[in-house]
């Protein structure tokens, strides 16, 4: 049949009046009904099975584990044939790592089964963040997995599991241990992730922390104890978690013993920023959003909220002494960009012992404090501080250890003795002498200059504190 211009013309306008006919004229349920019918004739003329794999989870906003072992199976496993790598080093790795690119294909094999894997990457309107600037516009990340819907029972039941034991035993021969910090909270980025990470390469070890020996091996001992009875703790009802408290004057090795844990656990570390926190939801979804094998750490616990909210004889002491309610002022909770914290003593009770406490799994919690005593008696029961450490005033065995890091000198100094001896009145700690051994170095001296210094500054500092206080004059 010969077409003319007139016979195409009426088949076009046949088929825009039909077309204004079903928009127009027809309820919007048979519109629904006609897609779900033309959809049920699409997936039956197509064999393909998928699987779509999220970065976050919508429903908790949190990362979705799936998507990270795959992009660590694929960069290792599946990306030879790949047209196109991302690689990226990381400080610490000594090789780069392969990613798949957003928009791009590689294939894999599993029994026999093809399976192909995308990157799909999809922009969001910045309009939907009305907090946000249009140039941190988010994107929608995911995987995707095809393959033919006859195996799709082997994909699901072997395959998928295969890939997390890869991803996992990938991830362990090539771990790089991290330091979190939790970023502050911009409104409408429910995706965004809470933390921020560093790599984490602290040199702190239990050989080189200037402590009491009998301490840290007790303490050393307690933690070895502790990640070797996952079984126990399921045993008798109780979340696989520990708590510590470490007090102490400033500058007794805080820090550096949570880094020394942290070192001999392999842990990562959370350091939680709790005027950075909002609400108490905000923090339980932090807690929620870290992974097991980590410590959470709060340092200076006492100074960033008001954790003492029920000792009723604070508020006495108060309005009685004006200078104790103007010291209370600078440990009331900081303000931000957004707003004060509400982050309450309640929500850091739950946050330590409460039910979200035991949705992570193996990890370790520790709070720093100069003060103990301006802490809640109910944040130190049992049960949320399992250990309460008290890290205090550089002694004798603790000297001897930062003169063997700083000097490499043993006790046959000539000087040790005497050291030791004037230690107990000095009330240096470990920093201080760590500071003096230092600044030795740096200008050249030896080590008998060095500990020449340390006594004459253990001398100086025992002086001011035995000499008696200068007498007020008394005016007529």
């Amino acid at each position: 049949m010969d077409w003319d211009w007139s016979s195409i013309g009426s088949v076009l306008a046949t088929i825009l009046f039909l077309r204004t006919a079903y928009c127009d004229f027809l309820p919007p349920e048979f519109h629904s009904f006609i897609s779900f019918l033309f959809r049920g004739i699409v997936v039956r003329l197509i064999d393909d099975a998928k699987i779509l794999i999220d970065e976050y989870d919508v429903a908790t906003c949190s990362a979705n584990e799936l998507y990270s072992a795959a992009n660590v199976y694929l960069g290792a496993r599946c990306l030879d044939d790949a047209a196109v790598v991302r690689l990226n080093k990381r400080r610490e790795s000594p090789l780069p790592a392969a990613s798949l690119p957003g928009c791009h294909t590689t294939h894999d094999s599993f029994r026999g089964i093809p399976l192909r894997w995308s990157s799909v990457v999809v922009g969001q309107d910045s309009s939907s963040y009305p907090f946000r600037s249009s140039s941190s516009a988010a994107e929608h990340r995911s995987l995707e997995l095809t393959f033919h819907r006859r195996h799709s029972h082997v994909v699901r039941s072997a395959y998928i599991p295969h890939v997390l034991e890869e991803a996992e035993r990938i991830a362990s021969a090539s771990r790089e241990r991290h330091l979190f910090t939790n970023r502050a909270e911009i409104f409408g980025d429910d995706h965004r992730s809470l933390w921020s990470p560093v790599p984490f390469s602290h040199p702190s070890t239990f050989d080189t922390l200037a402590i009491d020996p009998a301490l840290r091996d007790d303490i050393r001992q307690d933690l070895l104890r502790f990640v070797a009875r996952r079984d126990y703790y399921a045993r008798v009802g109780r979340a696989w978690k520990r708590g510590y408290l470490l007090y102490g004057p400033p500058g007794t090795g805080k820090t550096s013993l949570i880094a020394a844990i942290a070192n001999l656990l392999e842990f990562d570390v959370y350091d939680l920023e709790l005027t950075a926190v909002h609400s108490n939801t905000i923090l339980r979804r932090l807690l929620a959003s870290t992974t097991s094998k980590s410590v959470v750490v709060i340092e200076d616990a006492d100074c960033l909220l008001d954790l003492t909210g029920r000792n009723k004889k604070k508020n006495k002491q108060d309005e009685e002494d004006p200078k104790s309610k103007e010291e209370e002022e600078e440990h009331t909770p900081a303000s931000n960009g957004f707003g004060s914290s509400t982050v309450s003593l309640s929500g850091v009770l739950n946050f330590v012992d409460g039910l979200w406490s035991s949705c992570v799994g193996e990890r370790l919690m520790i709070f720093t404090t100069n003060h103990p005593e301006r802490l809640d008696e109910a944040l130190l029961r049992a049960g949320r501080m399992d250990r309460k450490i008290h890290l205090s005033y550089c002694g004798p065995a603790a000297f001897h250890i930062l003169a063997r890091n700083y000097l490499e000198a043993g006790q046959e100094h000539p000087r040790m003795l005497e050291a030791e001896e004037l230690l107990a009145e000095a009330e240096m700690t470990p920093a201080d002498i760590a500071e003096v051994f230092m600044r030795c170095d740096a200008e050249g001296e030896g080590t008998d200059a060095a500990m020449d210094g340390v006594v004459e500054e253990m001398r100086r500092r025992g002086g001011e504190r035995s000499r008696p206080p200068p007498r007020r004059r008394v005016e007529n």
